[in-house]
């Protein structure tokens, strides 16, 4: 089977660290993030095949009850997400910049891998909540016309659950702002 990521979002810190831990223990899966963002709120990801990840983040949603507030299981995830996540991705040429801010730490990792799978871009950063109140955002880069197209892609397929704040598509950034970016 394909690799896959499941991602959980909690209301409660305790509770997220005790829904992982069931987690852990009731499917071979691997730890790839676990920890509290804001405001308060705690989230896990994990790695692994396709049905382990599923029973996992079952069990995950059982364990939390009604303090889970999100969770997602996605399938054949792109490599690229992984280096994101970690902001470990390494460009050597912007030739464009794709921002896309969302309202919740799960929507921005959907959105990276969205992106990344519906055109020719590099996928820079998955930047989850940390000190954003709950918030998320996904840098990408490419050629102008690929980094329209991802991001085009990523507001289509996010439009029904209303999770994208504002996107923007910046054409030869200057160098002063990637640097505070990376």
């Amino acid at each position: 089977m394909k690799k896959s990521i499941g991602i959980l979002e909690f209301k409660s810190i305790a509770k997220g660290i005790e829904a992982t831990d069931l987690m852990l223990k009731a499917a071979d899966v691997r730890l790839i993030l676990s920890s509290p963002l804001c405001p308060g709120k705690y989230i896990t990801i994990i790695g692994g095949e396709v049905g382990p990840v599923k029973i996992a983040v079952e069990t995950g949603k059982q364990a939390a009850c009604d303090f889970a507030l999100e969770g997602h299981v996605i399938s054949n995830v792109s490599e690229a997400v992984f280096p994101a996540l970690s902001g470990t991705t390494r460009v050597e040429n912007y030739a464009s910049l794709g921002i896309i801010e969302t309202l919740t730490a799960v929507s921005s990792v959907i959105v990276g891998d969205t992106a990344v799978k519906a055109s020719n871009v590099t996928l820079i950063d998955i930047r989850i909540a940390r000190g954003l109140g709950g918030k998320g955002y996904v840098l990408l880069t490419g050629e102008v016309s690929s980094v329209k197209t991802a991001v085009l892609a990523c507001e289509e397929r996010m439009r029904e659950e209303g999770t994208i704040i504002a996107t923007s598509v910046i054409a030869s950034p200057s160098k002063a702002i990637l640097c505070e970016l990376q």
